[in-house]
């Protein structure tokens, strides 16, 4: 295996992982922002309310982006296990 090739694949692996984690992660910040200014505008400060709005969004967009990040995630491995005779020729 040469540097380049391992570098491919690091990057790779990383895109893959940066757009699996971006439908959570931009979820939960739109969720939590949503919340905090909802907090701010009634003077609510319990730390506890935003967890369960929080949750029930993660959980919605899992049902939405869980199909694509299944078929991102599949596609990648037989991907990789395709390219694996390649990578040691």
């Amino acid at each position: 295996m040469t540097p380049e090739t391992v570098l491919s694949v690091a990057s790779d692996s990383l895109t893959v992982a940066s757009l699996l984690a971006a439908p959570l992660l931009l979820t939960a910040l739109a969720t939590g922002v949503f919340i905090g200014v909802l907090q701010a505008a009634t003077q609510i400060n319990e730390m506890t309310l935003s967890f369960i709005p929080k949750l029930l969004a993660l959980v919605l967009a899992l049902l939405v982006a869980g199909p694509w990040m299944l078929k991102l995630i599949v596609a990648y491995t037989q991907n990789l296990y395709a390219a694996i005779p390649g990578m040691l020729g």
